[in-house]
């Protein structure tokens, strides 16, 4: 599957990270949401997913889409082995909406936190800084673009 050039998949950490830019909209989460529904479909094997909106500077969602979208991952990873998502945010909108993801997935197979600080969450995800770096990206004959 060939990637956007803001999703990278690590295969050999088993880590998907996603670094928008600009806008975030519902246009651009069902995007995503097919990029890992995607991957999921290709490979029964579990991920983990990094999500840095750093670079991200609008935020056009409500709160009934994001219920949607939360109770509509819960479903489509039921059954599935637990899976944690870092969500890193430091604008005050992004932070709200992670958070309430955060709160509609608790109990479900998927893990989501939300840090303002990389190394947190690098920590909690079990992979090194580096590799969450938007700057200091490392090579990897696994990474697909």
């Amino acid at each position: 599957m060939k990637l956007p050039p803001d999703i990278e998949f690590h295969q050999d950490i088993r880590l998907l990270i996603y670094r928008p830019k600009g806008l975030i909209n519902e246009a651009e989460i069902n995007r995503v949401i097919g990029v890992i529904e995607g991957i999921e479909a290709a490979s029964q094997e579990p991920f983990n997913r990094f999500s840095d909106t750093s670079e991200t500077h609008e935020v056009e969602l409500n709160f009934q889409y994001v219920i949607q979208v939360s109770l509509h991952r819960r479903l489509a990873h039921k059954g599935r082995v637990s899976v944690k998502s870092a969500i890193l945010a430091t604008d005050s909108t992004l932070i709200h909406y992670a958070r309430l993801l955060a709160v509609l997935t608790q109990g479900s197979s998927i893990n989501v936190r939300v840090f303002q600080n990389r190394e947190e969450a690098a920590q909690w995800l079990d992979v090194p800084m580096e590799r969450l770096s938007a700057k200091a990206k490392i090579p990897n004959k696994s990474t697909k673009r």
